[in-house]
């Protein structure tokens, strides 16, 4: 005898069996046992949801001989033939391949015939969305005035793409996708009639994966089984059969990523590609995963939204802890992008290759979040003391420009009168001023040169050879004289690094930090 399919061989055969979509089930039942069936139904919703089955009991039902609550009975002669599909009353459409106008036209033909067994004949017309604009037209009268013997159930995927004309002759149910617990607990009942034992982890992990569809998570247990038949199915022999990725490759891949280290990144990715994983699926994973830690960080209990064991959830609460909102959310809308991108990619490791190196090197998107997350990261490395130099920044400054004179980072003994008024009205000074010299002042760090002159530091070599030019630096020294009464010698500088270590030229306003500044008009 043929194998049969899980999802084929425990298809609900009544309402009770039904999982997942009770406020369909329930208005069902009460129109049957009411009599107030109507003529012309819209099942809309996601794939594995339950469409065609329902479809196929609702028939089943208004023809029972002895319904039960409802119910078919699943005994007669009637529930008996439209099970094995040899019935005459319930009438099977598939409109991907039925699609044009004559295929229409039998069916309009055939309703002037009344059921020679039973009391309706019911036509059930799958991804009805597939229809022609003429057969939705040659469709519509009837539709719109079947006999009193004729129902239509119309099924679809994409109610969107259904004519306006056919969906106001409908009673539309909208099907929801079934939640992890219900096909989990579906996946319990079937791996217990089948005498298979299998971890409750591995379970959920393919519940979730159906993605809302018992039908999808019915096929992924069917391969699992199938692969280890005769064995305990674990969490670890499942994640090899779908090729997908553990949370804790994922905890590593993301170590590495905060450390902006490309080549790790490249080598665990090395890994998980000779260990066979699906790189498609492996972007979808890592997108859930970062969504996990975006729900963990910004939510004060996660632990009903996050799908995942008591231990991983104290492995993402602890990585949580190290990345900020905004962060996660641009790494997010990165993989979001590569989920769409791979599906038709041919070379699908080249773009995963590209998608870690931007989570890496923020610099190489100009959007908004990368902005941010490159502004981040600057006022992380000030806030440890590092000064930001134009090569940390993503610039690229001259190699000779790195071997400068280190500034002195303390201040020396004595600050002259001038360069004190200097500090004290250093605002005002660069409210002074205008166009590029603003600027460029905006970005310098005002300091103590030889024999007291004005150093200006500044992190960006464009700045500081801006300027440096006659007309910029006269438009500043014009600036101080305002305030100063003594001509002042200004210096410029480009902060440099020895030998790794990065130093700060001394602030001159942290002498004036608690002296009121004044302003002019």
């Amino acid at each position: 005898m043929s194998y049969t399919a899980l999802y084929r061989k425990f298809r609900p055969t009544d309402f009770h069996d039904v999982k997942g979509q009770d406020h369909i089930v329930t208005t069902l039942k009460n129109q049957i046992k009411s009599g107030r069936i109507g003529h012309a139904y819209l099942f809309c919703g996601t794939r594995g949801t339950g469409k065609t089955t329902i479809a196929k009991i609702l028939g089943k039902a208004v023809n029972c001989e002895h319904p039960v609550d409802g119910n078919p009975c699943n005994e007669c002669e009637t529930c008996r033939s439209i099970q094995n599909g040899t019935s005459m009353n319930v009438i099977e459409i598939d409109a991907a391949s039925n699609n044009g106008v004559d295929n229409i036209r039998e069916i309009v033909e055939e309703v002037r015939y009344s059921p020679t067994e039973g009391r309706y004949k019911v036509y059930i017309i799958d991804e009805v969305h597939m229809l022609s604009t003429g057969a939705f037209n040659a469709l519509l009268k009837t539709l719109e005035e079947p006999p009193s013997y004729v129902i239509f159930i119309l099924a679809t995927t994409e109610a969107q793409k259904i004519p306006i004309t056919i969906l106001s002759r409908c009673q539309r149910y909208d099907f929801k996708r079934i939640t992890i617990d219900t096909i989990s607990d579906r996946l319990k009942e079937l791996l217990q009639a089948e005498a298979v034992e299998a971890e409750e982890k591995a379970i959920r992990y393919i519940a979730r994966m159906g993605d809302g569809s018992l039908r999808d998570a019915l096929s992924l247990l069917d391969q699992c089984i199938a692969f280890y038949y005769g064995q305990t199915l674990t969490y670890d022999k499942v994640l090899e059969v779908l090729g997908a990725v553990d949370i804790e490759v994922f905890a590593r891949l993301l170590t590495a990523i905060s450390k902006n280290d490309v080549s790790q990144c490249m080598g665990i990715l090395e890994e998980l590609i000779v260990s066979g994983r699906e790189l498609t699926q492996f972007a979808v994973d890592f997108t859930w995963y970062l969504r996990n830690l975006l729900l963990v960080k910004t939510s004060e209990d996660a632990s009903e939204a996050v799908e995942v064991s008591t231990e991983n959830l104290a492995l993402l609460e602890e990585q949580a802890r190290e990345w900020n909102t905004d962060t996660l959310i641009r790494f997010i809308r990165i993989f979001s992008d590569l989920s769409n991108q791979i599906r038709y990619a041919s070379q699908k490791r080249v773009i995963v290759e590209v998608a870690l190196i931007k989570l890496c090197r923020p610099q190489m998107e100009k959007s908004y979040e990368d902005i941010l997350e490159r502004i981040r990261q600057l006022e992380a490395k000030l806030e440890n003391g590092v000064t930001i130099t134009a090569a940390a920044t993503g610039s690229e400054v001259p190699k000779e420009t790195i071997k400068t004179e280190v500034i002195p980072a303390e201040l020396p003994k004595a600050v002259s009168e001038d360069l004190k008024l200097v500090a004290k009205n250093w605002s005002n000074i660069i409210a002074s001023t205008s166009g590029i010299t603003k600027v460029s002042l905006t970005n310098a760090r005002p300091s103590i040169g030889n024999n007291n002159a004005l150093l200006l530091v500044f992190a960006d070599e464009w700045d500081m050879e801006a300027l440096k030019k006659e007309a910029h630096m006269q438009e500043l020294k014009s600036a101080i004289a305002r305030f100063v009464p003594k001509d002042v010698e200004v210096l410029t500088k480009l902060a440099s690094t020895d030998k790794g270590i990065t130093e700060e030229a001394f602030d001159l306003r942290k002498i004036i930090k608690n002296i009121d500044i004044e302003y002019e008009d």
